[in-house]
């Protein structure tokens, strides 16, 4: 009796191919090669402009929180009187979490994108959409927290994280750059021209300025409040507020569960149009 033939090399490649990819040609569960070469094409050209990135909130917090803040005094806080630097600093540190993962996931994939090409190149390896949607959003993810851990570093020198409640603020800022990483990659995908990224900032800048950042939200009247209250912002500086503020209350499981529900909605639409973009 003869013995069994041993399948082909490309059979027991194929086979074992299949094994590794459940979701089939959406994940090829490599995204973290889609990291590493983003992470070494910033650290060689573009580390200078990431880095001039972290300033922006801390010069907002210098010159507002402890300049206009000597002039303001204390503010209510949530039933509670704080000084005026630390009302608004948690709100820059969120928003700091958003712009290093929202440029990252908007400006550079738009270039990556539409002039070099480079989501052509790897779809015709053996990644998927996924793996590229998780491994640009993970690299604006990690942008998002080196911005934010630096920028929580100079909260505690300034003495204005006023609970150890502050040490989870670090992965609410994370959950925050998740979520806008995942918004912004799904938003830019769309995206043609220079012209319409303009938009980007066109939304950015109004949001920035009026979820809650600088001012108590009562301050607005009922029918703007729950305008705020809409906007991805405000869910993160009332996070990151009542984390370094002690305020600490289950109705903060809302603003997780937001952020949670806008990653996952971003991330499913990365894929699926990156999988009509250039697969189908």
């Amino acid at each position: 009796m003869s013995a069994p033939i041993a399948p082909t090399a490309p059979a027991a490649v194929a086979s074992g191919a299949g094994r590794r990819r459940p979701l089939g040609s959406l994940y090829a569960g490599n995204a973290r090669a889609v990291m590493y070469r983003g992470w070494r094409a910033t650290a060689s050209t573009n580390w200078l402009v990431v880095l001039s990135g972290f300033f922006e909130p801390v010069f907002y917090l210098l010159s507002l929180g402890l300049g206009l803040g000597a002039l303001v005094g204390a503010v209510d806080s949530g039933g509670e009187e704080i000084p005026y630097a630390a009302f608004i600093a948690p709100a820059l540190l969120a928003t700091a979490a958003m712009n290093g993962a929202i440029y990252d996931s908007t400006w550079n994939v738009f270039f990556k994108m539409q002039f070099a090409k480079l989501y052509q190149g790897m779809l015709a390896t053996s990644l998927g959409p996924l793996d590229v949607a998780l491994g640009e959003i993970s690299l604006a993810l990690l942008r998002g927290g080196v911005y934010a851990g630096g920028f929580l570093i100079v909260m505690q020198v300034l003495g204005l994280n006023l609970s150890w409640w502050a040490l989870a603020a670090l992965p609410a800022v994370l959950l925050i750059a998740f979520g806008f990483a995942s918004l912004g990659m799904a938003i830019t995908s769309y995206l043609k021209t220079f012209q319409q990224m303009d938009w980007i900032n066109f939304v950015l800048l109004p949001m920035f300025l009026f979820s809650a950042t600088f001012y108590p939200l009562s301050v607005y009247p009922e029918a703007v409040q729950w305008v705020i209250q809409a906007l991805p912002l405000w869910h993160g500086v009332e996070l990151v507020r009542g984390l370094t503020t002690g305020a600490v209350g289950w109705g903060m499981l809302w603003h997780v569960g937001y952020y949670a529900v806008l990653a996952a909605v971003g991330m499913v639409f990365t894929t699926r149009r990156l999988r009509a973009l250039f697969l189908d």
